[in-house]
């Protein structure tokens, strides 16, 4: 479904983004410009593997799930793309197809750039090479923290660190709860393991251990984080 306004709050998803935000204004309204808005359901395809690169996107409302299928054919789920991030770049450059799926996550709104105009733009704008470039190598350095957390960090370690990129990326003040942070993004614990590289039976112990020292609460709804320092400090001891 397609929707050519963007809400208020969706334009300031895009514009308080860290990356988008540091570009020129003069590159940010060309892009902006160009850009044309699509709403999605909870479960729609977005993109799906093998699909020839079209468009570039940002999320601004809701998340992305990039997942892939197993040889057993069970869908694995890699990460969620957050509002105010840019992602479907790199096959513009490499000239290869998209290499995930990607799925809307709840009620979802993403932002495109036909890959004509991103062209263009970059023809116009030698800015927008180098700023793409610091944008992968923001990725690469997330993805070897990654894969060094996953082979050095304890589960719980690992879940702490998880939940606290979910609390800066989803988290939604409790008025009734003093400090308590719930968060926005529902996720199932199969989902959460998945994450985090281990089994939800796994996931649950060590939620249900942070749930006794009151550091988070576990509703029908999703999770909540009464205590956020000590969330940072489990992640950070490692």
């Amino acid at each position: 479904m397609e929707d050519p306004i963007l809400s208020i709050e969706e334009r300031e998803a895009i514009n308080s983004g860290r990356w988008f935000s540091s570009l020129s204004p003069s590159l940010r309204h060309d892009i902006l410009r160009c850009a044309y808005v699509k709403r999605y359901a909870d479960g729609d395809l977005i993109t799906a593997r093998g699909d020839s690169p079209e468009e570039w996107i940002a999320c601004v409302r809701g998340a992305v799930r990039v997942s892939s299928t197993s040889v057993s054919g069970k869908q694995i789920t890699l990460t969620y793309v957050e509002p105010g991030i840019w992602f479907g770049d790199v096959a513009f450059f490499d000239g290869e197809r998209r290499t995930h799926d990607a799925y809307a996550h709840g009620s979802t709104t993403i932002l495109c750039v036909a890959r004509a105009d991103f062209r263009k733009i970059l023809a116009q704008h030698v800015e927008l090479y180098e700023a793409l470039l610091r944008l992968h190598a923001r990725r690469i350095r997330q993805l070897f923290g990654l894969v060094e957390d996953l082979n050095t960090l304890p589960l719980r370690a690992r879940l702490a660190k998880q939940l606290g990129h979910l609390v800066r990326s989803y988290g939604v003040p409790s008025l009734a709860e003093g400090d308590d942070i719930r968060i926005g993004l529902q996720l199932a614990q199969e989902e959460l393991a998945q994450l985090l590289g281990a089994s939800r039976q796994r996931v649950n112990q060590e939620l249900k251990a942070m749930e006794r020292e009151q550091i988070i609460r576990i509703e029908p709804g999703g999770l909540v984080v009464r205590n956020r320092s000590a969330l940072s400090s489990i992640g950070e001891a490692g």
